[in-house]
């Protein structure tokens, strides 16, 4: 336990399982407030199940159990009132959002060359991953910039630094959100409100954190379960995996007092993957 998020209020979408989970807990380590939000439904279009109700549950008693204050809010980011209703709700538990970290994001549908990408896949995989992150900005960034502070710190990947075969549209929705987040910085720069972005390269699935994406990635291009881990391992200049904690250290370093002099990074957490 430490104190570098202690009176911050943070705001974690995607907090069900994975990535989320684990920035979630590392956050309630170092004594943040949290609201954590997951849609905690399935989505149309999307080929594997999202995070239940039970698993934003279980995210919470983690937190609860280090000692944070938790308000868990079920909301889709796709819709414009869902992020403003989080916000809203988050304000009147705790008088104010000093942290978003905008991680809720969708792997699949993937796998397939450019013109056998539908419409529809195109559209959810842009609304959740790219969409996503505006709306919950648009949604927090004016109360931020009037308090004159804040940090959001967006989960991207290394598929927002290079490109990726038969992954278009994540790739895409990914540069994007690195894209938002340069702009963003700028727009925010002058109101004191910090926007970087954190770019994980393969996470490996572990059972603490009920993650699943990089199972599902691997679904996407004919990888057996069992044999995921071991084919992402071989890209790997660490010849590791990157762990969900890896990323949610970065997450806590941007988010806290340390960083108040970056914004518009793009930290890579890929053990090198993007160096090459």
């Amino acid at each position: 336990m430490s104190d570098r998020l202690a009176g911050k209020v943070a705001v974690v979408t995607g907090a069900g399982r994975g990535i989320g989970r684990a920035v979630a807990t590392a956050f309630a380590a170092q004594q943040a407030a949290l609201v954590l939000v997951d849609i905690a439904a399935d989505i149309t279009g999307v080929p594997y199940p999202m995070a239940s109700t039970s698993q934003l549950d279980h995210t919470a008693r983690m937190c609860r159990e280090l000692g944070a204050p938790v308000l868990t809010a079920v909301a889709d980011v796709r819709a414009a009132q869902d992020a403003e209703r989080v916000a809203e709700q988050a304000v009147e538990r705790f008088g104010r959002i000093d942290v978003l970290v905008n991680n809720a994001g969708v792997a699949g549908p993937s796998g397939r060359i450019v013109h056998e990408v539908t419409e529809d896949e195109w559209a959810v995989m842009m609304d959740v991953n790219l969409g996503g992150p505006w709306r919950m900005t648009k949604a927090v960034g004016a109360a931020m910039a009037d308090r004159r502070g804040g940090s959001i710190v967006n989960i991207a990947s290394t598929a927002g630094l290079v490109g990726y075969r038969n992954f278009a549209a994540y790739v895409a929705s990914k540069h994007g959100l690195v894209g938002l987040t340069r702009a963003a910085a700028l727009d925010y720069a002058p109101y004191r409100v910090r926007v970087n972005a954190v770019c994980p390269g393969s996470v490996r699935d572990a059972e603490a954190t009920e993650g699943r994406m990089l199972a599902e990635i691997g679904r996407s291009i004919g990888i057996e379960p069992a044999d995921h881990e071991a084919a992402f391992i071989t890209q790997q200049p660490m010849n590791a995996l990157v762990e969900a904690e890896d990323v949610a250290a970065a997450a806590v370093w941007l988010a806290s007092d340390e960083s108040r002099r970056a914004t518009g990074s793009v930290i890579s957490v890929d053990g090198g993957y993007s160096a090459r």
